[in-house]
């Protein structure tokens, strides 16, 4: 049998994957329009920028209504894709000017999606699929938590007692954001 014939639902990991590729997708489209200007970005304004993303999924999970023409999907995607932004800036530093190439980010980004992949699998066997019994809005709570939490540390300026920093946090934002859109996405169109 060929390994790329399906022949049940997709594995968790197939699901992380498809969600993955569809972030970087969007993520090499924006490279080529606007270049890596985010390397200028510094953490805090990245955390600042994943709080206003989920802050507008929980607005909206809330209100049930949008003024602007866009759905909760943009949104978890750009949490995706930000906090991935948040991991590399993090290796590298913030620059003054954009300092890479469009091909030097995307091995970036895909070398933190790799971890991001996996770490969700340790912790998935770990706690044996438990997301899954989850609904979309407590993502949501879990991400603006984290993201409180990411700002206090950076607050602290990085000096915590038993936190395990601000990287764990945006990998954390980043896998409950692929959990939503596993449930919102993957699900709806294999169904």
């Amino acid at each position: 049998m060929s390994e790329n014939v399906q022949t049940g639902p997709m594995s968790t990991r197939e699901e992380f994957e498809q969600v993955l590729d569809m972030c970087r997708e969007l993520f090499a489209k924006k490279l080529h329009d606007y270049g890596a200007a985010w390397r200028i970005m510094r953490p805090e304004s990245i955390t600042d920028q994943l709080y206003i993303k989920a802050n507008r999924i929980r607005t909206l999970e809330t209100k049930g209504e949008a003024m602007v023409d866009e759905g909760i999907v943009p949104e978890f995607i750009g949490l995706i894709n930000y906090s991935l932004i948040g991991l590399i800036q993090l290796e590298l530093g913030a620059a003054q000017e954009e300092d890479i190439t469009a091909e030097k980010a995307l091995a970036l980004y895909d070398s933190h999606a790799r971890s991001a992949l996996e770490l969700m699998l340790r912790k998935n066997h770990d706690y044996d699929e438990a997301w899954r019994l989850m609904r979309v809005s407590s993502y949501t709570d879990l991400i603006l938590m984290k993201i409180f939490r990411t700002k206090q540390i950076e607050n602290l300026g990085g000096e915590t007692l038993v936190s395990e920093g601000i990287s764990a946090n945006y990998m954390d934002m980043l896998n409950y954001s692929v959990f939503a859109l596993i449930k919102l996405v993957v699900e709806k169109t294999a169904g």
